[in-house]
């Protein structure tokens, strides 16, 4: 059966991770690119002159002449928005859409603790999207967590789903593209490591709590989890990968949770939407798997990859985790929770 492609504008589209959107958006067979939008600086300029395309495939000619439009409701006449403002100006901005009937999804961190907003990994919490009816807007606003986040809790689901889990201690390495473009300078990255990466440890110790928790009564319980988190940005161009410890409340073999991670599947993969990856976790059995450039790619970069799963001497297991930072913990991630919201009607 043909679905009707939605029509969808771009918030923040001049930026790399706008610019993200555009190349998964551009073939995508369930929505239309009508509106590409950003600040006053670029707004009436087209496209072509008011960004520097940075990704790996060319600028369609039809993207570089569309004429940027300002971001406010008032300009933006899709009603689905995908929001890939920077978080300094996205709050106030994302709130006025959502009064004036826009349903936001957002890439932006400034909603993803709000009491009424799903912070949502569709294959972890689709659950979740129930609370919309709890929002005082007339349309919405739904974010997607933080890129290291997505896939650290992508891998725990199944593991809390089997055997529940007490703690986790993560250690990551992360690609300088999640530091936006330009990023760091390359005095500060060739033959270096960053041991600090502002406000994300944070974000790795709150937001799987949340998305890992329930919703009862339209109100976000958080999973009773202790999470310790060290961040670190490194010289790889695209690919977070985060050592991972754990301690289960229910005892299981290595067999068992290896299974657990082979056998995972869910509602996304189901509905056999078009950005779901199947599987959603690729298990590795290599001893030196899995690596950034071989595997962030992996189910066009929104497969989360799992290996080295060994016993602990201080908690019970530790394994080692792999996402793409700019598409399944960015672009492709928020274009998947849009999928989930028009299969369920929603949009």
């Amino acid at each position: 059966m043909k679905i009707e492609k939605t029509k969808v504008a771009i918030l923040g589209a001049t930026g790399s991770v706008g610019q993200k959107f555009i190349e998964l958006l551009l073939n995508h067979p369930w929505f239309e690119i009508a509106e590409l939008a950003a600040s006053e600086r670029s707004a009436g300029k087209t496209f072509g002159e008011a960004t520097n395309w940075v990704m790996h495939t060319p600028l369609p000619d039809k993207i570089r002449d569309t004429i940027v439009i300002l971001s406010s409701p008032e300009s933006v006449k899709s009603k689905v928005v995908f929001s890939a403002m920077d978080a300094s100006v996205a709050g106030p901005i994302e709130e006025e859409f959502a009064r004036n009937g826009h349903v936001v999804i957002s890439n932006a961190r400034n909603h993803r603790y709000d009491a009424d907003v799903p912070l949502i990994i569709p294959e972890v919490n689709y659950e979740h999207l129930a609370v919309l009816e709890a929002q005082n807007y007339k349309g919405c606003i739904i974010t997607n967590p933080n890129c290291s986040t997505i896939g650290l809790t992508l891998a725990l689901k199944p593991l809390q789903d089997k055997f529940g889990i007490e703690a986790v201690n993560i250690v990551t390495m992360q690609a300088i593209s999640g530091a936006g473009y330009p990023g760091l300078s390359a005095m500060d990255m060739i033959d270096n490591v960053v041991p600090f990466i502002g406000g994300e440890e944070a974000k790795m110790e709150i937001e799987p709590l949340k998305i890992l928790g329930n919703l009862i009564d339209n109100k976000f319980v958080n999973a009773e989890i202790k999470i310790s988190a060290q961040c670190n940005r490194v010289s790889v161009i695209d690919g977070h990968l985060e050592c991972v410890q754990i301690k289960l409340k229910k005892k299981a073999s290595i067999e068992e949770v290896k299974k657990a991670f082979v056998e995972f599947t869910s509602e996304p993969q189901r509905l056999e939407l078009p950005s779901a990856p199947k599987p959603p976790i690729k298990y590795f059995e290599e001893e030196n798997y899995p690596q950034p450039k071989l595997h962030r790619n992996l189910g066009k970069g929104m497969t989360v990859s799992v290996g080295r799963l060994r016993e602990c001497s201080l908690f019970d297991y530790k394994f080692v985790v792999l996402s793409h930072n700019t598409i399944r913990g960015a672009a492709g991630g928020t274009i998947l929770i849009a999928e989930m919201l028009k299969s369920k009607n929603i949009i």
